[in-house]
């Protein structure tokens, strides 16, 4: 059986050392960087089935490695950050990240969400792959086996997690999707007290498609209920 592999990148020694340590214990193997760079040089060689990123490292902070990383592997990614407020926690999700904890930690916690992130993974790469066809919808097309979004000719950079949102809306077209219905489809898990992820989500998936400037908005909202897409 394969062993997991896991990276943890943190410029704080100690803590590097620590999230390895309770990691071994549950028998998976590390690879530690220190840097953005060597973060990101360890993804491009390595066989990495998870990353646990610190937000403010030398070099490239976790921000840009995540960037770097979802431009070719849908790996989870843990953020393990000091950067406490609201907004970093969106900044992260909404980059790419899978989840977000905050620094002090409790490393069983560290551990119980790597356990679940990698179930996930796991059990999504070992379902019958969904068919899923390409969407046309008024000058966009979504690509799904190439996560490929173009907008009347000129592509659109999403997240995954922007993506399978615009993919869950745009086929079901006329479907209302509370936040809760969509965090439970996107993110594969029970709606808990996420705060305004599936809103920033929106926003900033809005804002990528020029609903900003364009009338015509994709993206409907349902004051009181939830999120349509409008065909």
């Amino acid at each position: 059986m394969k062993r997991i592999t896991i990276l943890i990148a943190d410029d704080e020694v100690e803590i590097a050392d620590l999230v390895a340590l309770h990691l071994q214990k549950e028998g998976y193997h590390t690879i530690k960087a220190f840097d953005g760079k060597a973060a990101v040089q360890a993804v491009q060689t390595q066989a990495i089935d998870l990353a646990i990123l610190d937000i403010m490292m030398p070099g490239m902070d976790g921000y840009e490695v995540t960037r770097k990383i979802r431009e070719q592997h849908h790996l989870p990614i843990i953020f393990l950050s000091a950067k406490t407020s609201d907004m970093d926690k969106i900044t992260g999700l909404v980059m790419g990240a899978d989840d977000y904890m905050t620094k002090p930690f409790n490393p069983m916690e560290l551990v119980a969400r790597v356990n679940s992130q990698l179930r996930r993974s796991l059990q999504f790469s070992q379902s019958a792959p969904v068919q899923r066809s390409i969407l046309e919808k008024g000058g966009l097309i979504i690509t799904p086996d190439q996560h490929r979004v173009t907008l009347y000719g000129k592509p659109v950079e999403l997240t995954p997690k922007e993506f399978d949102i615009l993919y869950l809306l745009a086929s079901h077209p006329k479907q209302v999707f509370s936040a809760e219905n969509i965090f439970e489809q996107v993110w594969g898990e029970a709606y808990y007290e996420s705060g305004n992820t599936v809103m920033v989500h929106i926003r900033t998936l809005r804002k990528k498609l020029g609903e900003d400037v364009n009338k015509n908005k994709f993206i409907k909202t349902i004051w009181g209920v939830g999120y349509t897409f409008n065909d």
